[in-house]
């Protein structure tokens, strides 16, 4: 799913209008996200090695989400709010 995830954020950067052209297939990606977004793992005082070799799928959720957001156009960050309620914009800061 990690590989997927990059892909799509390339995806999504590769060219002028192709983030936009994605937006309508939100309502197919976005639901899945949803369910692995908030799935980080506990290891208490352990190290998580999955962090340096950027395998963290949270972590790449929330970059592919940025990522849909700044090359989505003007209404990516309501269908990504309409479809991932707990999702924040990084492009109001």
């Amino acid at each position: 799913m990690c590989t997927t995830l990059r892909v799509l954020q390339h995806l999504a950067r590769s060219g002028d209008m192709v983030g936009v052209a994605l937006v309508p297939y939100y309502r197919q990606i976005l639901p899945v996200l949803n369910l692995f977004k908030e799935r980080n793992v506990n290891c208490g005082d352990e190290i998580d090695y999955s962090q340096m070799r950027g395998d963290n799928l949270a972590d790449i959720i929330n970059e592919t989400l940025e990522t849909l957001e700044k090359y989505g156009g003007e209404d990516a960050f309501i269908n990504i709010k309409y479809l991932i309620p707990t999702y924040e914009s990084c492009m109001m800061n």
